[in-house]
């Protein structure tokens, strides 16, 4: 594995590189060796400079190393010329992630998402994925002029699923917008379970709802997004979404490939941020979450904290380990957390309760009651209205439609001049 330190980066480079590891394990890579280095900018040519090369040559030919892993995407010509000058095959932190996706992906939605990421990725890299770049097809009778290389051929082939795979992700993405639409009828609030990478959301999903979602001590083990119903304390029924996890450097190929799964994120009214509390990197891996999620634009949604995993805590002062909802709130104590904080054990059921009236409190502030008289003419509020919010009584007057109910507090405004 190969990492560099600029002074510029949020993680450590050992803590970054012991990440790289963690995702070779997932892949089924075997790591022998680490070599790091301290520069102001990657190097354009080589990432690292021109005398790490040959140490990293000397060090994979001693250990037999038959990979190379850099800790960072690299540029096309930066792999080729690292490739020539290594002798053997250089994979990037990106590349590395996108496999890893391509070996999880379970769903027909999931397998094309990785796929289109996959084939951007490589598109650029094609000149290294061939060896017999100069031969030319075979033209048929008629046919003059050397014909297409197999480079072109493999090129055009590949964009050409490119464009197959975006249409089929369109339908998807119809699809899955149809059943948004059956939800916001149902004037369902939705939570969605967002967190980094083997945070335990999959678990929570299922200490939460009775769920059987895979939950595996690997990265990325979820994929694909498992909505389930679930009843809070006060009765109120809401929906709860897992989602994929992130990770540092999420590759922007990942980003645009998924947007369908993303939405989810983008559709909910409570965001549950699950934290590993007992990772060593956990302030480094909620400073990424925070990054992903303003570049959803969702930065500002509603925000419950759940620091995971209280059970792998050690035990307190006199010995003893106090189990269940004591410990949740006794951690709560001793940590002095903010009320948007709630320590929970998704594996023991621990802090569940706590969790859904945090939820519920939560849920009641972003939504106020309202009541309003809309204008025929504006029947487009209506629909709005329908979508969006919960409607306890309509009706249908000489001036207009009246409604009561509630709505989420971004949506109030548009509303304000037919408040009644």
């Amino acid at each position: 594995m190969v990492g560099i330190e600029t002074g510029r980066q949020v993680w450590q480079t050992d803590d970054s590189l012991a990440e790289l590891e963690q995702l070779a394990a997932t892949a089924g890579v075997e790591v022998v060796g680490q070599v790091s280095q301290k520069v102001d900018e990657p190097n354009p040519s080589t990432y690292v400079g021109k005398g790490k090369v040959q140490e990293i040559r000397r060090l994979r030919e001693e250990l037999g190393a038959d990979l190379v892993l850099f800790d960072d995407e690299l540029t096309p010509s930066q792999q080729r010329n690292l490739e020539e000058t290594l002798d053997t095959k250089v994979l990037d932190r990106t590349g590395l992630i996108l496999d890893i996706f391509a070996r999880h992906a379970r769903t027909r939605e999931g397998r094309l998402q990785v796929e289109l990421a996959q084939l951007e990725y490589r598109l650029p890299r094609l000149t290294r994925m061939w060896t017999h770049l100069s031969r030319q097809a075979v033209g048929g009778v008629g046919l003059r002029g050397p014909g297409e290389t197999q480079l072109e051929v493999d090129r055009r082939r590949s964009r050409e699923r490119i464009s197959r795979l975006r249409d089929d992700l369109k339908d998807v993405h119809a699809h899955r917008e149809l059943y948004r639409e059956k939800r916001r009828r149902e004037g369902l609030p939705v939570v969605a379970l967002v967190g980094y990478t083997n945070a335990g959301k999959s678990t929570l999903l299922n200490a939460l709802s009775n769920a059987d979602v895979l939950a595996a001590n690997v990265l990325f083990a979820t994929l694909d997004p498992t909505t389930r119903q679930l009843q809070l304390p006060d009765g109120q029924e809401v929906l709860i979404t897992d989602t994929v996890g992130f990770i540092q450097r999420l590759p922007t190929q990942l980003v645009a490939a998924f947007r369908a799964t993303l939405e989810e994120i983008q559709e909910a009214d409570v965001l549950v941020h699950v934290v590993d509390l007992t990772h060593p990197n956990a302030e480094e891996q909620s400073q990424t979450v925070d990054k992903v999620l303003a570049d959803l634009d969702v930065a500002n949604r509603p925000r419950i904290i759940a620091l995971n995993k209280i059970d792998l805590l050690r035990p307190n002062a006199n010995g003893s380990t106090p189990s269940g909802d004591n410990w949740s709130a006794e951690v709560a104590a001793d940590m002095n957390l903010g009320p948007e904080y709630v320590p929970v054990s998704a594996a023991r059921g621990w802090g569940l309760s706590a969790l859904l009236v945090r939820i519920q409190e939560t849920l009641a502030a972003s939504w106020l009651p309202v009541r309003v008289s809309i204008p025929y003419g504006e029947s487009e509020l209506v629909s709005l209205f329908h979508e969006k919010g919960i409607i306890e009584k309509e009706e249908h007057t000489g001036d207009g439609t009246g409604i009561t109910g509630r709505l989420p507090k971004r949506y109030i405004r548009m509303f304000e001049r037919f408040t009644v």
